[in-house]
């Protein structure tokens, strides 16, 4: 005899702590494993297609393992220098751009030179504030990344974690299948499902955007003349998968680095602008329907939702499981919404009679109304 409902509830609910209360505590811990399980995921179709193709799973996994090696290679022998130096140099460039901004202010705007002035206490406050919260988020970085996790450390374990959990990546599936609860064990396959399907759809449409668009950024970039198109192309690249802060921070660094390198070419910096405004255009109608679609049902507000609240939770880990989570709630949020529709809650009296796939009854007429109608003009 089944459990009843509640104490299935109790016994999960129970189950769902425990696993949040170690999440919280082994959040750092768990970052190159989670990682790796999302780089295992992500390669896990081209490990099947390989299958398919004749290829044991040990063979798949070896030869995907070679090429992402090789892919690695490549980037930084053909890519990371010129980022690293493009990097380096406006970080160098950082003073002298700021004079140069400062003096182009002052001989627009005289009034900043007055100490006592509100613009320029304005300004001063902004910079200040600006200051501040770049030396929290440094000592942030350095604490999370060095302090916790060595890089190392990290750079070793996420490539073999990612190496066995690909290896035994549909044998880990076939475990979990066999401990569902019997009675639920076809709703959860249902749901799981669509939540890989969800994911999927998400993750490996995102991903390509984001390179796409971030390659059109740097050579666009690179070939208008700017001086550090590289960086401010990777960086738009980078955080493309949240709706539209790449495109407004990769545009207003890439103008703003033209104003300074081309104050007085206006068709130089139009064009430096033109190329956001082209981007945005080809990831709105062409880039984000075509790889992403539409049906992976994650609102760009819910996104954004997820990704703040598991971040400021969860730090750097609960950014990484907020799409996944997202998702998830987003395909579970649906069941729930057919559970009560088909429920007694939301049919009421027709419940009792019309099956629950009947299609609702049409609203009744009044008599006044029918009597009306039926008299004729």
């Amino acid at each position: 005899m089944a459990l009843p409902i509640r104490e299935q509830i109790r016994y999960w609910g129970v189950a769902a702590l425990v696993f949040l209360g170690l999440f919280w505590f082994l959040g750092d811990i768990l970052l190159p494993f989670l990682m790796g399980g999302a780089i295992a995921y992500f390669l896990d179709p081209v490990a099947d297609r390989l299958e398919r193709a004749g290829l044991s799973r040990v063979a798949a996994t070896t030869l995907i393992s070679l090429m992402a090696l090789v892919l690695v290679i490549l980037l930084v022998l053909a890519v990371i220098p010129t980022l690293v130096n493009q990097l380096t140099a406006l970080i160098d460039a950082t003073p002298d751009i700021a004079k140069r901004l400062q003096g182009f202010l002052l001989d627009r705007f005289p009034e900043l030179a007055d100490s006592t002035s509100t613009i320029r206490q304005t300004l001063a406050e902004i910079g200040l504030a600006i200051q501040s919260r770049a030396a929290q988020l440094a000592q942030g970085v350095l604490t999370s990344a060095l302090g916790v996790i060595s890089i190392v450390l990290f750079i070793v374990v996420v490539p073999v974690v990612a190496f066995y959990l690909l290896l035994d990546w549909d044998e880990m599936i076939a475990r979990i299948d066999a401990m569902l609860p019997r009675d639920h064990a076809p709703t959860i396959r249902r749901l799981a499902g669509e939540i890989d399907m969800v994911l999927a759809g998400f993750v490996r449409g995102q991903v390509s955007v984001c390179l796409a668009l971030g390659t059109f950024y740097a050579v666009a970039l690179m070939a208008a003349g700017l001086q550090f198109g590289l960086v401010v192309g990777a960086i738009a690249g980078a955080i493309t998968f949240i709706p539209y802060v790449g495109s407004i921070i990769g545009g207003t660094l890439a103008v703003g680095l033209a104003l300074v390198q081309f104050w007085g070419d206006w068709v130089q910096i139009g064009i430096i602008a033109a190329i956001f405004a082209v981007g945005q255009f080809i990831e709105g109608n062409i880039l984000t329907p075509k790889l992403v679609g539409k049906s992976v049902g994650l609102h760009p507000v819910w996104l954004l939702f997820a990704l703040s609240a598991f971040g400021s939770v969860f730090g750097f880990v609960g950014m990484l499981i907020a799409v996944p989570v997202a998702a998830s709630i987003g395909v579970l949020t649906r069941f729930a919404v057919e559970q009560y529709r088909a429920s007694l809650l939301y049919r009421g009296a027709e419940g009792l009679v019309l099956p629950p796939d009947a299609p609702p009854a049409a609203p009744r007429r009044s008599r006044k109304a029918g009597s009306k109608a039926d008299s004729g003009p």
